[in-house]
């Protein structure tokens, strides 16, 4: 039943387009990442594409209206106090009027640009959350054990909101600072070439100062990102193994490179304060030497005759207005830089393709029986060694299969394989004759259940988290699911019984109660095949003997793959396989094996008399 087309590389398979840099992205040249960022970015902005342009209109408007007012003011000088001295006050009236419609028409304007892009950069910061919550969701294993939880939360948290402040009101008023320079710049030539030439001389310091200040800026907001995802890494880190950290009494060292990072993320943001206060004096150096240069020149030709006051007036405003908006650039260019390195990031997170695709002709498997072959297997986790280097395997449906061995020996591969969390380098695990690349993922995920030594529980109800493989379930169903594995009676003595909260990571709950909770969960769910990954780990070896009852229940009428170091479990085996450097060297019974004299026989010999001793 398995296609025959060509597979995708596999989790374990070189890729030379996988390579990545150091905080875990997907490596490429600036060109290629400016182009990726844009693309993202387009696909972000095209939904609300008549949004986006209905605000440019409102920008443009709003400009217009603003750069209109110095004009006024020269035709209200030059022409209405004349008039008026005449005693026609209608001319001045006029101007007056139309300054103040000019004025109230830019303040609405203006209003409606903040709402409207507002409305542009929620609906953009909505989407590009869900796209990188879904999209992290649906990345395989291999990609969450290399990029660490702490930098998936930086991106969803630090680089989607400097990409709010950005949207929020750092591209209009980018977009309103750069057409308000153009429509000064050429209102000024048009009403005096004269004051428009010493204006656009002094453009060019302006220029090179916006230059040098792009330069430095941009190399300085690039290091403040990677410092404070570093920052953020660590700290999550930290919080996420605090009883490793307090256990082993690393406060103080873990508290030191924490500290140093946090200095570094100081000093690049002194840097850049420091680049940025440069500019800032600059422009307002340029500014007013140009003022001055623009008056000087005005006030000589109006004591010739050659100008009039009026138009002076109106150089003089141009020229302070001119100015303005390089601040206001300078001051949001901050904003963009950091946008711009978020979005590289962002885009570099959502390029990322999942080592473990889904079929592109799913295979549907609605009722698998559990029957299990691991077909000339070979495997290895990225480029790395060769970890199980041929397997073939046969899991007859119902049968309970235990693997033992050294640590390291190749168990949890198996059992991650056969969960599908990775995918071989070479031939295929079947269910029920099916390659697993090729069945459907609904289908692969109700008959395989994986449990791991770490019982997860979410934040929610008791009953939630027994109902996670099956949320339609009523409440009489997992309180037989709880019944069948042992775990009701500690449920039921609870504050509220299944109704009560447990905290994230179930920290309300000892860890093997979180373990029994996991194992009613597994129940409930009646997968055709239950993988156990050390599963009883978390257990005290009375609290063990109390869940073998419930173990047995959960095994029987399906196949089972039990990896355990404890021989309690494995001994209750029809079947169990030692595993040594990713090779099964035993096979048998567990009674076959111990009576075979080998390594299983040394195990048990060394359980026995462990519980001789105790």
């Amino acid at each position: 039943m398995s296609t025959t087309a060509p597979r995708p590389p596999a989790a374990g398979s070189p890729r030379p387009d996988a390579t990545h840099d150091e905080d875990g992205d997907l490596a490429l040249h600036p060109r290629d990442v400016r182009r990726r960022s844009l693309a993202l970015l387009g696909s972000l902005l095209r939904p609300v594409s008549r949004r986006v342009w209905g605000t440019a209109l409102v920008v443009v408007g709003a400009q217009l209206a603003l750069v209109a007012g110095p004009a006024l003011v020269a035709l209200g000088i030059d022409r209405g106090l004349p008039a008026l001295r005449d005693g026609d006050a209608a001319p001045l009236l006029t101007t007056a009027a139309a300054y103040a419609v000019a004025a109230l028409v830019a303040g609405v304007l203006t209003a409606a640009t903040v709402r409207f892009a507002a409305r542009v950069s929620q609906a953009v910061l909505l989407d590009l959350r869900r796209r990188v919550f879904r999209h992290t969701q649906r990345l395989s294993l291999e990609f969450h054990e290399r990029y660490t939880s702490g930098r998936v939360i930086s991106r969803q948290t630090s680089d989607v909101e400097a990409l709010r402040e950005l949207l929020d009101g750092g591209v209009t008023t980018l977009a309103a600072s750069g057409l308000a320079m153009v429509f000064t710049a050429a209102s000024l030539v048009l009403l005096d070439w004269r004051s428009g030439g010493v204006l656009l001389v002094a453009v060019v310091p302006g220029v090179l100062l916006t230059r040098w200040f792009q330069v430095r800026s941009q190399a300085q907001y690039r290091r403040s990102r990677t410092a404070v995802a570093r920052v953020i890494v660590r700290f999550v880190e930290t919080m996420t193994g605090i009883r490793a950290v307090q256990a082993f009494r690393r406060e103080t060292q873990v508290a030191e490179v924490y500290d140093d990072l946090t200095e570094e993320y100081r000093e690049a943001n002194a840097e850049a304060i420091r680049v940025n206060g440069v500019f800032d004096t600059g422009l307002v150096l340029i500014g007013n030497v140009t003022v001055a240069g623009v008056l000087l020149v005005g006030g000589l030709r109006v004591l010739d005759g050659d100008m009039a006051v009026g138009v002076l007036v109106a150089a003089v405003l141009y020229a302070r207005r001119f100015f303005a908006p390089l601040a206001q650039i300078g001051m949001f260019y901050n904003s963009f830089q950091s946008a711009t390195a978020a979005l590289e990031k962002l885009s570099a997170l959502l390029a990322e393709e999942p080592t473990v695709p889904d079929p592109e002709r799913p295979v549907r498997l609605p009722a698998a029986t559990g029957d299990v072959r691991f077909d000339g297997v070979e495997f290895g986790y990225g480029t790395g060694p060769t970890v199980l280097p041929h397997l073939d395997l046969h899991l007859p449906a119902g049968q309970t299969v235990a693997l033992v061995g050294e640590t390291g020996a190749g168990k949890s591969t198996v059992a991650k394989l056969l969960a599908r969390f990775y995918d071989p380098r070479e031939g295929a695990v079947r269910l029920d004759g099916v390659d697993l690349r090729d069945l459907d993922p609904v289908d692969l995920r109700r008959a395989v259940v994986m449990v791991t030594q770490e019982a997860y529980l979410f934040s929610g109800s008791v009953g939630a988290n027994i109902a996670l493989g099956r949320p339609d379930a009523t409440p009489a169903e997992i309180e037989a699911a709880a019944r069948a594995v042992g775990v009701h009676d500690l449920i039921a003595a609870l504050p509220e019984g299944y109704d009560t909260g447990v905290d994230t990571r179930g920290v309300r709950l000892s860890a093997g109660q979180r373990q029994l909770v996991s194992f009613a969960r597994a129940f409930l769910a009646d997968p055709a095949v239950l993988v156990l990954d050390e599963a009883t780990s978390s257990l005290d070896i009375p609290g063990e003997q109390l869940v073998q009852e419930g173990l047995r229940t959960l095994l029987t009428g399906r196949t089972a793959v039990v990896i355990a170091h404890r021989l309690s479990t494995v001994m209750h085996a029809d079947r169990v396989l030692v595993v040594d450097d990713g090779r099964v060297v035993e096979d048998g019974s567990p009674e076959q094996l111990v009576a075979h004299g080998g390594r299983f026989a040394s195990l048990h010999a060394q359980w026995q008399e462990s519980l001789r001793s105790t």
